[in-house]
Formats: structure tokens, C-alpha cells, sequence
């Protein structure tokens, strides 16, 4: 091979920046589609369109070469992190934590291979799963994508997805037909940084940190795991993408890991030297294979000259390209294979999505509910006459989070984005049926008015809005959105019994809910498969899912279960056999929530649950999408997606609306084209013209500009910018600054 074919092997790009005609040029070893890229520019592809491009990239990589040099085939790899939940109509499992819950490697080997059948059918051959993060603050945003924040469970139930995923290491079907190379993420320590901040700083002794956040690995090596993904995160200020005494000496040494290290996102990028185009360091330091989204040009450009000019020795680039060829060789795509579509299970629809699969994810959810209260109301009885409350209760997109048909999921997504999937309600309505009762559903609570008739009990959905990664960092763990709390004490109020179901990616206080409830479960995030946690709340199975994570009695966050604040010891859980629960009210204190501030509008690629981004009338919700001329799109500023385009048509305009306050907006923005005519910002009162200032920023990176009533004359709850003619700048925060009310509007 060439030394520019051997380099292409190292280099994956997103299926968003790259076409068939560049992998033919190129030759990449390897692809990826990240949580918001689908085929063709649409995240919300159908199956069928994910095998036709699996198809084209195949054709593409191995058309013949000149001078008779050896053609590889690509692979392409997924973050099928809770199933194939990229795919529309594919089944998706719990989250993590909820399996966790489970404690049942068994069952979780089974979600693998189901996972791993259903990858295939559409074409590809790599998932970047499982994570097997021991989480140790939950307020970290990637809480949900542990099992536990115990080592020794982390530990049996990574190796068992990976076996499920691959196959089991030494038998004549390890990553054959109905298999996929599976990833153990993140090396190491991603669930152990200060405050629980993503990516961040992960800090102490070495060997005590490896204790815990390494622990899970030799199961996963010895379980055959194709891939190891080096972790976002520093460890006592390295990171780990140029951490050469861990990604060599310790994964490759001690370890003995023999196989493909892959980046994270850009996470060479954050090396110090390095930019998301020029990294020698992280080969250099033990990455094979270098996730590169978009940059992927100059990457490869700048890798190849490194090897020729001698800062890459060949040999290690050699021994990067034989990892990445040793697992396609593994994979059987070095074997003569033949074309996605062509191969046993591709384009077979009825295995994405099977009843035997969904049956599967419907186990595993009435596996994982853990019932934290109960004052004797479950099961519920034959025959009650049941009201459904709460907007999450038949909300598909809600109680699958995130990782699910988008990156950060919910926003636009509904049921029709799921094919085939149940909601809680719609499994409760069936229960109902079933056992002889009825079941009414009142989402937002007005069947709770006095008028209404008076059901025998009233089941309450309610909890967090879907996120992932860094957006759903959190700087304590009160739960804010009252919505659940309202509705339980209505009920409470007409003396009717209820019964709390909680959808979370971690553990939260949730005091006040918990003593207006006469039962308490928490649901996780269960997936497509809803009608699971009716099978619990109706009797049909017992309650078995037992806390994998403390409770936290305190709001305030931190690694509670270490600091007596633990209301619900790990390990904690209730059968319909436990003695009636006395109803002792729980301290309701939490002074953050008295604290809040509501100062940040977005931030972190995230709109606050208050504030909305509207173009004309057309919602946006996290500020993404096309609305009246008006396009918002995601970009890179520190971090994937933390930061948005925002493209005007002639005469378009976009407003953010928000909590009503005197406070100054403070926007960090960047301008990379001046306006071709006038624009303007407006908060309530008078339009301002910004043109100039706009045009000084040109080129100039990311600045700040400070809005306040000197040149607004108000700064309400609503800001607009309106451009005459096409523009576009970038903006990755807008904050809300008290004591910045009565400066000089700067930019």
C-alpha cells in the first residue's frame, strides 16, 4: 500500500462531509455517521436509504486501483448505544442505567445480539458500544450511558453486551453472520471528572483512578472487544487522546489490548499542539484510527507529509493501518465479501424491529423499573378506572431520550419517527383492557379538574427532556420542571390515589414528588417498548430492577452516595411483597432551586427549558432547523455541536423569547462574512441598526456583544435580529448579565 492509502486507513470521516466519490479518491479505511448525520443529509432516514449508502461506500472503496495496489474495503461504525436508535423503526432498548438495573448479563447479552442482527440489516459492520463508564456524579450528562457507579457491576454487564454484539471470543461465530465489532468506551475515566463536567479533568492517584474508572476494561479485552475508544477527558491535566503512558504503556502493556484504539470526535483536537487537522501526537501516543468529521482533508494531508518527513516513523503507522486490517480480517470483510445489501441478513426489514427483538426490549424494561414508594396502591387492582396524566406519558421521543433517531433526540421527533414502538400510555391502555378496567389519558391534567369524573387511581408520567453528552451536564441534581409535582398534589387534593412514574437519565431529587406520590417508580428511559412499565405497574411481572445508583437525599449534587446523602442506598428497590411504606415526608429544602438565576439562555448547544428560538412562527426547537427563511444548523466551537449557524434569507428574522428581565444579553458570536445590507436587533423597544458593528467583527474569531436598554431602550423577555438581505453569523451563548444592565452596548 501507499503511504497516502496507508494513512486513509486511519482517517474516518462523517457520512455529513463526505460523498462515494470521495472514498473512491481516498480509500478510507473506516466511516461514521454521528448522532445528527443520516444518508443524504436527512437524520431521519429510512432503514432503506442507510443500505443503499452502505452499498455506494462499499462500491466505492474497493473499485479497482492502479498498478495493482491491494483494495480494502471500508466499514462503516454507529453509535448504536441503546439499539439501532439511529434508524427509524428499529427497537430501542433502555439506556444504560435502566439495564443496570437489571442486573442480568444474561439479558443484556441478548439486547447485543438482537442489537447487533438488527446493524446489519442496514449495512453496517462497527458500533461504538458499550460504554462501560463507571459514572460517579450524576451530574454528569452521560450518565445514563453507565450501568452503574459500581465497578463490579459495570464489569459483568460491558462484557456481556460485548459478547452479545460480537459473539463469544474462541467460537466459531465470533463476529460472523449476525455480528457487529463492538467498541468499550471511553479509556478511561469519562465518568469520574471534577463536578461531572464532559470532558473534563479527571484528577488523584493513578492507580486508585484506574481502580475504579479502568476496572471494567480487562473483562472487556478478555470478552474480545474489536475497539477501544480513548476518552474525551484529561487525566491529571493530560488528555487522553495524546496520553502515551495509558494508551500504550498501560492499554497495550499491562492490559495487552491487541486491538483498533479510535478517537473520539475531534478529540485529537484537544491535544495540546494539536488541531482537529494536525495531530502527530495522538498516533504518536497509541490512536489508530483518528474520528475526524469534517477536516478530514486536511488531516490527511498533514498525516501523510508527517510520515514522509519522518515525524511518524513508518513503523508505527504500519502497526496503526495492520490493527484497523486485523479487524476487518476478523470481521470477514477481507474474505471476499460481497456488497451490504448482498450479504445474509441485509435489507431482511423484518428483522429491524422484530416481535422477537421489541419482546426483548420489553423484558428488559419491566426488568428495569425500580419501585422506590409504595403505600400498598401496586399492582394496581382488576378492573380500576385509571386517568393517565402528565405530557410524558404518551411521548415516545421523551421516554427513549437521547441517542435516538437524533443526537440529542426529542425536539421535533414524535411517534411517527418510531414505527412499530409503544408509549407508556398505549401499555397502560392495553393493561387496562385486559384486567377489565379503563384507562383515560389526560396529559396535560385536565381531566383533574373537580368536575371530572373521579378515577379509582391516576398514574402520573413525568421527568427530564431528552439530552446527551455535555448538554445534559448539570450543576446540581434538582429536578425544576413542576409539571408532575402540579398534577400529583390535584389528585392528591380530590383524594385520589397516585402513582408517580419518573423518566430519568440519573438519579435526581425529587423530594417533593416523592412525598405527594402513594407510589414512586423510576422508569429511566425505557425505549420503544412502553408497554414494559405497565407490565410492573399491573402485576403482570414482579418487580425485580433494583437501584444501580444512589439516591440522592440533597439537591445539590456531588458524589452523594459518598457524603450521607444518600436517600436510597444502591441496591435499593421495592417488591409487591415489601411491607406498606409509612408516609414520612421528606425534607423539601433546596436552596438551589431558590438560587436559580435563569441566566443562561443557551449555552452548550442547548436552549433553556424557558426560552425558545422562533423564525416568524415557526418554532426551532434547540435552535435548530428551517423556519421562514431562516436556517439553524449545528456547529463545532468547543465541543460537538455546542454552537449554531444561523443563515437569514432576504427579510428573515429569528427571536428568542424568555424569562422577562432588565438584565443586559450577553452574545458570544463570530462573523465570518459581513452583511450585504442592514441588520438589526430588537428586545421590545426600538429596532437597532448592528450593521457596523457586525461588519467590524468580520474574520476576527469569536467576540462578545452586550446588549442593554442604552441602545434597546428595554431589554425584555424577547430579543430579535432581522436581516434585508442574506447573512449568516454563529453563536454559541446567550446569557442574561444583572450587572450589565446599565453599561454601553458593545460587539
Amino acid at each position: 500500500m501507499s503511504i497516502e492509502r496507508k494513512v486513509a486507513q486511519l482517517v474516518q470521516p462523517d457520512i455529513g462531509s463526505i460523498t462515494p466519490a470521495d472514498v473512491r479518491e481516498y480509500r478510507f479505511g473506516t466511516i461514521l455517521n454521528g448522532g445528527n448525520s443520516g444518508p443524504y443529509g436527512n437524520d431521519k432516514a429510512p432503514a432503506a436509504d442507510w443500505l443503499k449508502l452502505a452499498d455506494e461506500f462499499w462500491e466505492a472503496s474497493t473499485a479497482p486501483l492502479e498498478n495493482g495496489e491491494p483494495v480494502i474495503p471500508a466499514i462503516w461504525a454507529t453509535d448504536a448505544v441503546h439499539g439501532h436508535a439511529n434508524v427509524p423503526g428499529a427497537t430501542v432498548f433502555p439506556h444504560n442505567i435502566g439495564l443496570g438495573a437489571t442486573h442480568d448479563p444474561d439479558l443484556i447479552r441478548r439486547i447485543g445480539a438482537a442489537t447487533a442482527t438488527e446493524i446489519e440489516v442496514t449495512g453496517l459492520d462497527w458500533t461504538f458500544a458499550p460504554t462501560i463508564a463507571v459514572a460517579r456524579d450524576s451530574r454528569w450528562g452521560r450518565t445514563y450511558e453507565s450501568y452503574s457507579e459500581d465497578p463490579a457491576l459495570v464489569t459483568p454487564l460491558g462484557a456481556a453486551m460485548i459478547e452479545g454484539l460480537q459473539g463469544k471470543a474462541g467460537t466459531a461465530g465470533f463476529l460472523g453472520q449476525g455480528k457487529v465489532a463492538a467498541t468499550a468506551k471511553h479509556y478511561f475515566g469519562d465518568g469520574g471528572t471534577s463536578q461531572g463536567v464532559d470532558q473534563g479533568d479527571v484528577n488523584g492517584d493513578l492507580d486508585k483512578l484506574m481502580a475504579i474508572h479502568a476496572a471494567p476494561y480487562p473483562a472487556a479485552i478478555g470478552a474480545g472487544v474489536a475497539s477501544v475508544m480513548a476518552s474525551f477527558n484529561s487525566i491529571n491535566g493530560t488528555k487522553m487522546h495524546g496520553n502515551k503512558p495509558l494508551l500504550t504503556d498501560e492499554l497495550r502493556g499491562k492490559l495487552g489490548f491487541e486491538g483498533v484504539v479510535v478517537g473520539d470526535w475531534n478529540g485529537h483536537g484537544q491535544v495540546t499542539g494539536c488541531t482537529n487537522s494536525n495531530c502527530a501526537q495522538s498516533l504518536l501516543a497509541g490512536l489508530d484510527v483518528y474520528m475526524v468529521p469534517e477536516d478530514w482533508k486536511a488531516l490527511h494531508a498533514s498525516l501523510v507529509a508527517q510520515v514522509k518527513d519522518g515525524t511518524i516513523p513508518m513503523a508505527r503507522l504500519d502497526e496503526a493501518v495492520l490493527r484497523v486490517l486485523r479487524m476487518k480480517k476478523a470481521l470477514g470483510i477481507l474474505d471476499g465479501e460481497v456488497k451490504p445489501s448482498a450479504r445474509p441478513n441485509g435489507g431482511k426489514w423484518n428483522l429491524l424491529g422484530s416481535p422477537e427483538h421489541r419482546a426483548i426490549a420489553r423484558e428488559a424494561v419491566a426488568k428495569s423499573q425500580v419501585i422506590l414508594k409504595n403505600a400498598g396502591v401496586l399492582p394496581l387492582k382488576p378492573g380500576a378506572r385509571i386517568e393517565v396524566a402528565g405530557t410524558a406519558a404518551d411521548n415516545i421521543p421523551q421516554q427513549s431520550g437521547g441517542w435516538s433517531i437524533t443526537w440529542q433526540g426529542g425536539g421535533d421527533l414524535t411517534a411517527a419517527n418510531f414505527p412499530g414502538a409503544t408509549s407508556i400510555w398505549g401499555g397502560i391502555a392495553e393493561a387496562a383492557r385486559t384486567a377489565g378496567g379503563t384507562a383515560v389519558l389526560a396529559p396535560t391534567g385536565s381531566a383533574a379538574a373537580a368536575s371530572a369524573a373521579k378515577p379509582d387511581i391516576a398514574i402520573v408520567v413525568f421527568g427530564e427532556e431528552p439530552y446527551a453528552e455535555f448538554v445534559g451536564d448539570r450543576k446540581d441534581l434538582a429536578f425544576r420542571d413542576e409539571e408532575g409535582l402540579a398534577l400529583l398534589k390535584a389528585y392528591k387534593a380530590r383524594g385520589i390515589p397516585t402513582v408517580a412514574v419518573f423518566l430519568s437519565g440519573r438519579p435526581l431529587w425529587v423530594n417533593r414528588e416523592l412525598n405527594a406520590a402513594d407510589a414512586f417508580v423510576a422508569s429511566w428511559l425505557p425505549g420503544s417498548e412502553g408497554a414494559g412499565v405497565a407490565d410492573v405497574l399491573f402485576g403482570k411481572t414482579q418487580p425485580t430492577g433494583r437501584l444501580s445508583f444512589a439516591w440522592p437525599k440533597t439537591c445539590e449534587g456531588g458524589a452523594t452516595w459518598r457524603e450521607g446523602g444518600t436517600l436510597f442506598e444502591r441496591g435499593y428497590g421495592l417488591g409487591f411483597a415489601a411491607p406498606r411504606i409509612a408516609s414520612v415526608p421528606l425534607d423539601e429544602t433546596c436552596a438551589a432551586l431558590t438560587n436559580d438565576s435563569g441566566a443562561a439562555w443557551f449555552a452548550n448547544g442547548r436552549l433553556a427549558s424557558q426560552v425558545q428560538a422562533v423564525a416568524d412562527n415557526a418554532l426551532l426547537p434547540d435552535l435548530r432547523g428551517n423556519g421562514n427563511g431562516i436556517v439553524a444548523a449545528g456547529i463545532d466551537r468547543r465541543a460537538q455541536e455546542d454552537a449554531r449557524r444561523i443563515t437569514f434569507g432576504p427579510g428573515a428574522k429569528i427571536s428568542f423569547t424568555g424569562p422577562d428581565s432588565g438584565a443586559a444579553f450577553r452574545i458570544a458570536y463570530q462573523v465570518l462574512n459581513r452583511p450585504a445590507g442592514p441588520v438589526t436587533v430588537t428586545a421590545g423597544g426600538k429596532a437597532v441598526d448592528i450593521t457596523q458593528g457586525l461588519s467590524v467583527a468580520e474574520g476576527k474569531g469569536w467576540r462578545e456583544m452586550v446588549l442593554t436598554q442604552a441602545c434597546l431602550g428595554s431589554t425584555g423577555g424577547r430579543l430579535t435580529f432581522a436581516s434585508a438581505a442574506p447573512f449568516a453569523f454563529q453563536i454559541s451563548e446567550i446569557t442574561r448579565d444583572e450587572k450589565a444592565a446599565n453599561v454601553e452596548c458593545s460587539f
